[in-house]
């Protein structure tokens, strides 16, 4: 943590040490300070988008241009270590008015350029001309500019309030140590295993999702985190979430869902609770099912016990302890799993979660039984995918699109690769080409300046489902009523499933050991976050010239937090156009906050990118 402050300090940062947590507060970093020109009535201007943290060496390396005139004579530059490198035309791409008018195009690649240093981007149209700030470029770049912050940032998001050693469950004369876990949001002293599940096709992983993706983050590369001191770091935070799962295990076998104290209004109780629409009305519903945190939970657990046999450490349980939990966790929910389901049928979520749960538990016990669970629900879950190569979500036509995981399932797949028979084999990577392809046409059917990933969906709305659709953000108009958000955990997740499903299908490039496209992929989603759209945003607080502002809606920002991000138009049914940190200040929650899924993802695709895992057989 020290160097990691040094390095904030010397970047010219205040940093102010506050209640359970760590924030930068400068000028820089809360408002939109750019080298680029500014856009200002009608006079001419460029802007230069790009990913301003940090770009592979061997890899996709692009920026955006955008004009508010068509480019006569555009042309860009790129100078590595203050010396020129490059220069060439910019290329034209095709306007795109859905994101605002009178805007047009260029793109800039200079992925030919494989040196390490410290690049600058320049455009120019005659007078006119705008640049980017300084980009890292190296091998395995971005995993040593940002893990440091995001390790990090879990453990100043520790919750060590002491009053979580006795808490009540809702309706109940229960009482429960629910003491540790992370706080899940800048505005939300919450913990979460899942929420929304009152809508039943929505869940987030969250808490056990942390917990067990800390773990697969360090045993896919612990030789790169010890060379970035964070080895012992990580491997502590695994432990921490697993003896918060620990806790949240019931007598009965359930895990608790939910430590809810409506988001901080002043008349709600801190209870372990479910909760149903945007005004958090209580309910009994905390038993949380495979889709609903439990099965992440289980996967956390049995994971940690084998990092604990191979680190010899644990937390403040041993490893024997969480192995128990999890199979005693398992056997209950492979009972008891439609009771606890709002609607009392298992769906798509229930089975990938399911999956890695019991992957999970083969691994750690190579009892015949996991194995055989693993088998029936990866068959469910590849059941799901249809001709077109969109997931069915329940039993009918509901497609599966998710705003924070869509790349769970082709992640679930290919962890079951490591047990499944040959034969499955077989039949895990024929769905998951199919999954990857089908994504890669979907982006590619549509003008797509910033290569952003599509969805097909179904609004829902007054008890009804709209006709199949497709668009670039969540549907605003979905079964929760009111949760829709921006995506940059679904991004991460996305640029995970690009390389792990890449690498299970076995057609290696030469970047992160999957096709040139996948890899494109994978680095698009990424750059997204980290500056490359429309905002010129990092929304990874504490890297690249501009982050989100606080807002009160949105609560504390921490070094290594990743906000909210981007979303379609406020007010548009389908998420059409697009929005960021507009509307009223209760509703910026939406765009600027902190949420602890997304640096989740962010960490778990950085530490895979360029780790020396191959999944093929």
């Amino acid at each position: 943590m020290a160097d990691l402050i040094d390095v904030l300090r010397r970047a010219g940062c205040e940093l102010i040490r506050g209640k359970g947590a760590f924030l930068i507060m400068t000028a820089a970093l809360l408002s939109h300070v750019s080298a680029q020109a500014t856009e200002g009535g009608d006079e001419e201007y460029l802007k230069v988008h790009v990913n301003r943290v940090a770009l592979e060496a061997i890899g996709p390396k692009s920026a955006i241009v955008e004009s508010n005139v068509t480019l006569a004579d555009g042309r860009f530059s790129v100078l590595v270590n203050g010396e020129r490198r490059l220069s060439a035309a910019l290329k034209p791409l095709p306007d795109f008015p859905d994101w605002g008018k009178d805007r047009h195009y260029y793109l800039a690649d200079f992925s030919s350029l494989t040196e390490t240093g410290r690049y600058l981007v320049r455009a120019q149209n005659g007078t006119v001309r705008a640049a980017s700030g300084t980009i890292s470029v190296g091998k395995d770049a971005l995993f040593r500019k940002i893990a440091p912050a995001l390790v990090h940032y879990f453990r100043e998001s520790r919750w060590l309030d002491a009053g979580d050693h006795d808490i009540g469950v809702y309706g109940t004369d229960r009482r429960v140590d629910a003491w540790g876990g992370w706080q899940d949001a800048g505005g939300d002293n919450g913990k979460y295993l899942s929420h929304l599940s009152y809508a039943n096709f929505m869940n987030p992983q969250q808490a056990g999702l942390t917990a067990w993706a800390l773990a697969r983050s360090y045993d896919a590369s612990p030789d790169r985190f010890r060379s970035l001191g964070l080895a012992n770091d990580i491997v502590e935070e695994a432990f921490w979430g697993a003896d918060f799962m620990h806790r949240m295990l019931s007598p009965e076998g359930y895990f608790y869902m939910t430590v809810f104290e409506g988001w901080g209004r002043l008349d709600a109780p801190r209870v372990i609770t479910g909760y149903v629409g945007e005004e958090g009305i209580y309910t009994g519903d905390y038993h949380a099912a495979f889709r609903e945190g439990g099965g992440m939970a289980i996967a956390a657990l049995s994971r940690a016990a084998r990092l604990a046999r191979s680190t010899g450490k644990s937390g403040a349980f041993a490893g024997s302890v969480y192995l128990a939990d999890a199979e005693r966790a398992f056997a209950h929910l492979s009972s008891n799993n439609t009771r606890y389901d709002d609607n009392g049928k298992e769906n798509m979520i229930d089975d990938y979660c399911a999956l890695i749960a019991a992957v999970e538990l083969a691994k750690s016990t190579e009892k015949l039984e996991y194995q055989q669970a693993a088998d029936a629900r990866a068959a469910s879950l590849m059941a799901r995918m249809t001709p077109g190569g969109w997931w069915r979500s329940d039993d009918g036509e509901r497609p599966y699109y998710h705003g924070v995981e869509a790349g769970m399932p082709v992640l679930a797949l290919s962890e079951y690769l490591d047990i499944a028979s040959p034969a499955n084999q077989q039949k895990v990577r024929a769905t998951i080409r199919q999954a990857l392809d089908a994504q890669v046409a979907l982006d590619d059917a549509v003008t797509n300046i910033f290569d952003y990933p599509r969805q097909q969906f179904r609004t829902y709305a007054n008890g009804h489902y709209g006709p199949l659709s497709s668009g670039f953000f969540m549907p605003h108009a979905n079964e929760t009523g009111y949760w829709w958000q921006g995506e940059s955990a679904r991004l991460s997740s996305l640029a995970v499933a690009a390389v792990v499903g890449g690498r299970a299908i076995g057609k290696a490039g030469k970047t992160f050991g999957v096709s040139d496209r996948l890899a494109q992929a994978a680095t698009h989603r990424l750059d997204w976050t980290l500056g490359r759209n429309p905002y010129d945003i990092s929304m990874l607080y504490g890297f690249g010239q501009h982050n989100p502002a606080y807002t009160d809606a949105g609560g504390f920002m921490l070094v290594g937090g990743i906000s909210d991000g981007i979303t379609g138009a406020f007010g548009d049914d389908e998420g059409r156009g697009i929005a960021f940190s507009q509307g009223p200040e209760q509703e910026k929650w939406r765009w600027n906050e902190q949420w602890m899924p997304h640096t989740t993802w962010m960490l778990l695709a950085v530490s895979l990118l360029n780790s020396d895992e191959h999944v093929s057989k």
